[in-house]
């Protein structure tokens, strides 16, 4: 499955290497469904550690801890879209050493050429 050009670079410009992206998020983002079948998993909290707790959009608190969520990590979704974009990104993850860092050197490597 192929993602035009366009669409590819608005997706990589919303990922960051923190989020998951719930399976309707990545729909209606117009992320292929095949891409989705593909990189959605189950995921679990932590909570020894505050970069690995899952939250989502509370109405009443405005976010909330969940054990587990289903979705898509945007760190995955990034290296789909760069692989698509022609990026050399086995080369870039071993230079990265956060899931940060390594959707930053991706959107480097695509926008800057």
């Amino acid at each position: 499955m192929i993602v035009s050009h366009d669409r590819a670079l608005a997706l990589l410009d919303e990922c960051n290497g923190d989020d998951l992206w719930s399976v309707a998020h990545c729909q209606l983002r117009r992320v292929p469904q095949a891409w989705i079948d593909e990189l959605a998993d189950a995921f679990e909290t932590s909570y020894r550690f505050r970069d690995q707790t899952i939250s989502v959009p509370d109405p009443e608190s405005g976010r909330r801890v969940v054990n587990q969520y289903h979705g898509v990590r945007d760190v995955d979704l990034a290296i789909k879209l760069g692989q698509q974009l022609g990026v050399q990104v086995d080369s870039i993850r071993a230079i990265s050493l956060t899931r940060q860092a390594l959707v930053r050197n991706i959107k480097e490597a695509v926008f800057e050429g």
